[in-house]
């Protein structure tokens, strides 16, 4: 058995423990509620994107889009772009490894079906990963899980849309861990490119604002101005990166939650961790008392 000094460290040093994952689980909650602010107020704006670029390649015709790059069918010789969204950091459960499981696996369906793979990932996590499983990387980007901003996008999204446009991708799929709760993230995947394939925000509930779906919207009188092929010239950047930093924003809060959940678990199992060391530690004090006094006791008969 261990001694009462030896429990006693043992003791102190998992209430540190307990007092740090407290901390960052409170720091956790206090940035995941930001999060969860700049998820609501960009959630709206990212689904009516969507509907407009969609709407707008209806309004061009086969002719028109044709002329934009971004619009073009695939040539058949690139590769499929994957694009991983992780964090920059660990501490939290299972969030960044199901991602990258999530995208070796849709690697080897497309190995299996003969296809390239190009390889994205943006947090230290996936690029990490990525590389230590032996793929090369065409595009890494770090520093801005925490808190991402529209340029950040930008950049991932100039690297991806030149790769489409020049011919080196023919499809772009995007995965990332979509925020429900702080309990519950939802590993997603979302083909960004070409826009006749793309499954981003909107595409799943397409109602228009007033009951109609989309599919009775491409009936509505629309009159562009100017010409639908040059809204569309600039609309598709912008949708592309608008579905990309909507990923990163939901992927910030779907850490923070993850953290948050984490180092609450890990505090209560170092609570209870603490609780069966003092009772390791009371039972080690009773025996050396009860060795104690079984020494004085032998002394007095000894001096029978």
């Amino acid at each position: 058995m261990a001694s009462q000094r030896d429990v006693k460290n043992r003791i102190s040093s998992v209430k540190n423990i307990q007092k740090i994952t407290r901390a960052m689980e409170m720091v956790a909650a206090a940035r995941l509620r930001r999060a969860e602010q700049r998820i609501e107020a960009l959630r709206p704006y990212a689904e009516a994107i969507g509907r407009m670029t969609r709407q707008a390649a209806r309004a061009a015709g086969a002719a028109e889009a044709a002329s934009v790059p971004l619009l073009r069918e695939p040539s058949g010789g690139g590769a499929v772009g994957l694009l991983l969204v992780t964090g920059d950091r660990g501490l939290a459960g299972g969030f960044n490894s199901q991602v990258i499981r999530a995208g070796v696996r849709l690697n080897g369906e497309l190995a299996a079906e003969g296809h390239d793979v190009a390889w994205y990932a943006a947090g230290r996590r996936g690029v990490s990963s990525v590389t230590f499983r032996g793929f090369e990387l065409s595009g890494s980007y770090t520093g801005f899980s925490d808190r991402p901003v529209f340029a950040d996008a930008r950049a991932v999204g100039a690297d991806v849309i030149e790769a489409y446009v020049d011919g080196r991708l023919d499809r772009v799929e995007l995965i990332f861990n979509a925020y429900v709760s702080p309990l519950t993230q939802v590993v997603t995947r979302e083909t960004l490119l070409p826009l006749s394939l793309a499954t981003g925000a909107g595409e799943e509930s397409a109602q228009e604002p007033d009951g109609s779906t989309e599919h009775d919207a491409k009936k509505a009188l629309v009159e562009y101005e100017p010409d639908p092929e040059q809204v569309l010239q600039k609309l598709l950047p912008d949708y592309v990166e608008t579905s990309i930093y909507r990923a990163l924003v939901e992927s910030a809060a779907g850490f923070f939650g993850a953290q948050m959940t984490a180092m609450r678990s890990a505090s209560d199992n170092a609570g209870d961790i603490i609780t069966d060391l003092t009772l390791q530690m009371n039972r080690a004090r009773q025996a050396e008392i009860t060795q104690e006094i079984m020494e004085v006791v032998a002394g007095a008969e000894g001096l029978r």
